[in-house]
This record gives structure tokens, C-alpha cells and sequence, in this order.
């Protein structure tokens, strides 16, 4: 009897902006990685979801939303979708029945010239009928011939049940990139803002989480409590305003919010406290956006 084969590798999550790319890696991972709100672009950062058992590793990449840059942070996510081409040995492209076939046909192309296997999975299947459903289908069965087509709900996980076998099937044979009880690469800090910054974009107006970054002023662990003290960071005087609300009836009402998914997290009390700072043109500050993390 030989030995059993251990299968592992990289599997990257791309689509455009909202159409399901978090809700799918969560759904995929088993834990809430990724924020997930009804917003576009709210991953920003490439995330890495890891499967571990004891027959294969898979290490699922989230990435930003594909979309043409406006500024120098959405160069910097649209250069972390590129990178993922280069390390993957899988691909999951995830559109949905809503968005065009043909949305950012520049990178479709791209993607589709890759030698890599390809699942395409065609999201919120429950917001048209079956005509247009089978329509789509055959538009990128022609589109991408070698790819393999699935029709899904992330949201009600239905379909998702396939990916698991067609990703053990295509998956190299090789050790484990990761220790065996590794979840992420990300440390818990970088999860603490993404839990604060998804507070922002469930409770703030339409122009004001877009232009919010969340750093971690410090940072201390003791026994029975984390303490944390975090800085918003806005780009006008306005949008302070807005954040803090009257009487800091706003900024409570994020904090409150995100200490409690912070300690559903951790599994341990926090203390959180927040502040608003304003910060210009952080989002075409190279500086700045080396801080953040989106610059290496």
C-alpha cells in the first residue's frame, strides 16, 4: 500500500465588485473572513481563507473587485487582483445574473488566456428565470470553452456543494503551505478595522465609507479583556462631522456595534474606543497608503 496523497494549492476568488466574491469565501472557509454588506468594493485587501484537513490544504485568496482605477488605492487593489494570476493554481470567477456578460472585457480576456483550470460560477440564481439563467450559461460556456460553468446562490448556498469535489479533483499534490491550524495570513488586528470599517458601511450614507481607513492606534491583551484604540481616518471635515453624528450619537452606535463582533471574534471582552481624524487626499498619498497596507 503506498502512502496517501496529500493534495494543496491556491484558489483565487475573482469577479467584479458585488457579486458575491466574500459571501462565497465565507461560505467556502466556514468562518466570516471577508466583510460582506450589500456595498461594492468593500474588500480591499487580498484576503487568504485556509482549508486544512488531513488529506489536502486549500488556501482560498478573496480579492478586490475588478474595476478601472480612479485613484491610487484602486491601483493598488487592481494590482492585488494581477498578483493573484500569478500565484494561483485554480481559478473561481464569480459573476451574477444581474451585472453584464461582458463587464471589464480587458481582463476577462486576460483570465481567459491563463493556462489555469477555470470554475465559472454564475451567482443569484434566484433573481431571474430560467431562460436567462440557461442563456448565460451558454454565453460563457463559449466565452471560456475549457472552463467548467455552475449556476449558484452563495447567499443560500445553493450550488456551492460542487466546488469542494471540482477543486480536489484539480488540485496539485504537494505539503501543506501552512501550519495545520492556520485559518489566515492576516493578523487579528487588520480583522479588528475590517469589523469597524463594515459598521461604517452598514450605518453611514453612500459617499462616507469610501473615503474611511481604520488603523490601529494600540493595541493591548490582558487576561480578561483586549483593549483597543482605533483612528478613522476621513478625507474632509464633513465627513467627521457625519461620523461622530450629534453628540457622538454616530460614532457610538459603530463602536458599540463593532466591539460586539469583535468579541464574537476573539472570543473575549474588549474595550473599544474610537476617534475621527481627517486625513485629505489619503487615498493618493503613497505614504499613506503604504501605511494602510495596500502599498508594499
Amino acid at each position: 500500500m503506498g502512502e496517501a496523497v496529500h493534495k494543496s494549492g491556491f484558489v483565487s476568488i475573482l469577479g467584479n465588485p458585488n457579486v458575491g466574491k466574500s459571501t462565497l469565501m465565507n461560505a467556502l472557509v466556514g468562518e466570516r473572513l471577508s466583510i460582506v454588506t450589500n456595498k461594492a468594493q468593500t474588500t480591499r485587501h487580498r484576503i487568504l481563507g485556509i482549508v486544512d484537513t488531513p488529506s489536502y490544504q486549500i488556501v482560498y485568496s478573496d480579492t478586490p473587485g475588478i474595476l478601472t482605477p480612479n485613484y491610487a488605492l484602486q491601483e493598488a487593489m487592481l494590482a492585488a487582483v494581477k498578483q493573484t494570476f500569478e500565484d494561483s493554481d485554480l481559478i473561481l470567477y464569480i459573476t451574477d445574473t444581474v451585472e453584464k456578460f461582458d463587464k471589464n472585457l480587458p481582463i476577462l480576456e486576460t483570465i481567459g488566456k491563463l493556462p489555469l483550470p477555470k470554475l465559472v460560477l454564475i451567482n443569484k440564481v434566484d433573481l431571474t428565470t430560467q431562460e436567462k439563467l440557461e442563456q448565460l450559461v451558454d454565453q460563457w460556456s463559449h466565452f471560456w470553452p475549457s472552463a467548467t460553468v455552475l449556476p449558484i446562490s452563495a447567499l443560500h448556498k445553493f450550488g456551492i456543494e460542487q466546488i469542494l469535489p471540482w477543486i480536489l479533483e484539480l488540485l496539485p499534490t504537494g505539503e501543506k503551505f501552512f501550519p495545520a491550524d492556520t485559518l489566515t495570513d492576516r493578523p487579528t488586528r487588520f480583522f479588528v478595522t475590517e469589523i469597524i470599517r463594515e459598521k461604517i458601511l452598514a450605518f453611514c450614507e453612500e459617499e462616507i465609507p469610501y473615503s474611511v481607513e481604520i488603523a490601529i492606534k494600540s493595541y493591548t491583551e490582558e487576561e480578561a479583556i483586549d483593549r483597543i484604540e482605533a483612528v478613522i481616518f476621513v478625507a474632509r471635515d464633513s465627513q467627521k462631522g457625519i461620523l461622530i453624528g450629534r453628540q457622538g450619537s454616530m460614532l457610538k452606535r459603530i463602536g458599540t456595534a463593532a466591539r460586539k463582533d469583535i468579541e464574537r471574534f476573539l472570543q473575549k471582552h474588549v474595550y473599544l474606543r474610537l476617534h475621527v481624524q481627517v486625513s485629505e487626499n489619503w487615498r493618493n498619498d503613497a505614504e499613506k497608503l503604504r501605511d494602510f497596507g495596500y502599498i508594499e
